[in-house]
């Protein structure tokens, strides 16, 4: 727990390299700490985290407390659908990924950083960023549009379209989802396009006027369109959002 409470997220490797406890030993022991509540695992690649109520409550943690909620809803969701899922948060001029239960898919989807954790993607073209920008306060998201009418990168042009954006924003809230922007094909934050052959919706964390992240559903895009999709699994994703969101609410 020591080790735990020095990094924010250890693996199984790095703890037995500082406690010098052998792995079998180790497993059984953590297996006994994450079943009490005490340290928890993350979806992408496994991972060993103090809970949210072991570890001190400080800012830096805000949104590590976030990934450690969705975790285990995101785990039951990938069951259930099949596809997989991402929350991303935000971090100033882009969204960054938490957590993602792609590796828990048996869908075989292969896309580039396909399982890594801190991976950035745009605000305005994706449909994490448009979810959480649709719903989240008003100061909040002119704050964020400021910052973005200011950068010079493509992903950001839509910024200085105050008049597209809010119809999109609007939209969004219609649908209840937000949707990828028709020229986004895939790829992280300020790097050449890569096309994922996949379609996104997402929907925002909101608890009351705060807006915790956004997660996703991914698909293959030639599998389902969008209105097909969201028939057969939206409210498996509304479900799962506010299950996270009233985890959120319990925590310390």
């Amino acid at each position: 727990m020591q080790v735990l409470q020095a990094s924010s997220i250890a693996s199984l490797h790095d703890i037995h390299c500082a406690t010098h406890i052998s792995k079998p030993s180790l497993l059984r022991i953590l297996n006994t700490l994450e079943h009490a509540g005490v340290v928890s695992r993350r979806l992408a690649d496994g991972h060993y985290r103090l809970s949210a109520f072991a570890r001190a409550a400080r800012k830096r943690d805000a949104h590590e407390r976030v990934a450690e909620a969705a975790a285990p809803v995101l785990d039951r969701l990938c069951q259930k659908v099949k596809w997989p899922s991402d929350l991303f948060v935000p971090a100033g001029d882009h969204m960054e990924r938490r957590e993602t239960s792609r590796a828990l898919s048996p869908f075989v989807i292969h896309t580039p950083f396909q399982r890594e954790i801190g991976i950035k993607v745009s605000w305005l073209l994706t449909a994490l960023g448009r979810a959480y920008l649709a719903f989240c306060p008003a100061g909040e998201r002119e704050r964020i549009l400021e910052k973005l009418r200011k950068s010079d990168r493509p992903e950001n042009r839509l910024a200085r379209d105050p008049k597209r954006l809010e119809q999109i924003f609007a939209e969004t809230r219609v649908r209840g989802f937000g949707v990828r922007d028709p020229s986004f094909v895939g790829g992280p934050y300020s790097s050449l396009p890569v096309d994922d052959g996949l379609a996104g919706m997402a929907i925002p964390l909101q608890g009351g006027a705060h807006v915790y992240g956004s997660i996703n559903i991914l698909w293959i895009k030639t599998a389902f369109t969008i209105d097909e999709f969201a028939a057969r699994h939206l409210a498996d994703l509304q479900a799962a959002g506010g299950e996270i969101v009233t985890a959120l609410k319990k925590r310390p």
